[in-house]
């Protein structure tokens, strides 16, 4: 297989994909508490996280304590969980990285639900230099 680019391009590639899926979780979770936050502001159920997830309590538990460490949330074991305002931040750009990856695909002939299924997946590996590519693609077509 040639590729257009040298063994440093290809290794700092490899080097960016591995630290995209080392986010990745965290990205997803502080979205999803974002989205299932209570407009009263009392914060996520554990079990909201285990059913919209689909996966197991001690993975919801695990994930959580790893959030709590990097900042992102804030819970007490049997409480509610909160985003931070770093976590809030996060989650907002997310969720916008989100809504402009499935408004592109659409916008390219994909179909919706299709979008929202290769969005969660294409959200957390394309560079911004992408993102800003189809923001200007998009802004030229409307």
């Amino acid at each position: 297989m040639a590729w257009e680019f040298g063994m440093a391009e290809r290794k700092n590639s490899f080097a960016r994909a591995r630290e995209d899926h080392r986010t990745e979780m965290a990205e997803d979770y502080v979205e999803l508490i974002f989205r299932l936050e209570q407009p009263d502001g009392s914060g996520v159920r554990n079990a909201d996280l285990v059913q919209a997830l689909g996966v197991s309590q001690p993975t919801v538990t695990k994930a959580l304590e790893r959030l709590l460490a990097d900042g992102l949330v804030t819970f007490e074991p049997r409480s509610r969980i909160h985003l931070s305002p770093a976590g809030r931040e996060l989650a907002t750009a997310c969720l916008r990285r989100h809504k402009l990856v499935v408004e592109f695909l659409k916008f390219i002939g994909v179909p919706d639900l299709q979008a929202e299924l290769d969005a969660e997946g294409i959200e957390h590996h394309v560079s911004t230099v992408s993102l800003e590519a189809m923001q200007r693609w998009l802004d030229q077509r409307s």
